[in-house]
């Protein structure tokens, strides 16, 4: 229980730091975590949403895209981390949070996948990082 709210921190962190690093990105909310205003707990649902999809639909997606990842030497798991990036964003419009990537949803263009992909890359980025530092509690305790 503990490393599943562990997980959702650092996705809520994750998914900060993306809004505000890649422009394809947008999220009101996200505004507002700081100050603790307004809808700020839509950030949290978002973390829920993709520590979910990360701990239980990902690995399944791993799995079954093995051959085409190592066809193209791992590259194929950016694009797989981009689409679960934009089912988070799909699911996220599924309970009127209004978590857009480069205007998906409701229109797919490349500029949605571009900006996935980034957005996918740096909460990866964000979540290597603090996982480094998760390690010392694991040790700890």
């Amino acid at each position: 229980m503990i490393d599943l709210l562990v997980k959702i921190l650092i996705n809520m962190v994750g998914v900060y730091v993306a809004v505000l690093v890649v422009p394809q990105i947008a999220f009101p909310a996200a505004d507002d975590l700081l100050k603790l205003q307004g809808n700020w707990w839509h950030v949290v649902v978002v973390a829920v949403i993709l520590a979910l999809i990360n701990s239980y639909l990902k690995p399944i997606l791993k799995a079954l895209s093995f051959p085409i990842t190592l066809l193209t030497m791992g590259l194929f798991a950016f694009v797989l981390n981009a689409v679960l990036l934009l089912l988070v964003a799909f699911l996220a419009d599924m309970i009127n949070i209004k978590f857009t990537i480069g205007g998906f949803p409701p229109g797919f263009t490349a500029d949605s996948f571009i900006g996935a992909l980034l957005g996918s890359i740096v909460i990866s980025l964000v979540s290597i990082v603090l996982g480094m530092l998760d390690r010392g509690r694991r040790i700890v305790t």
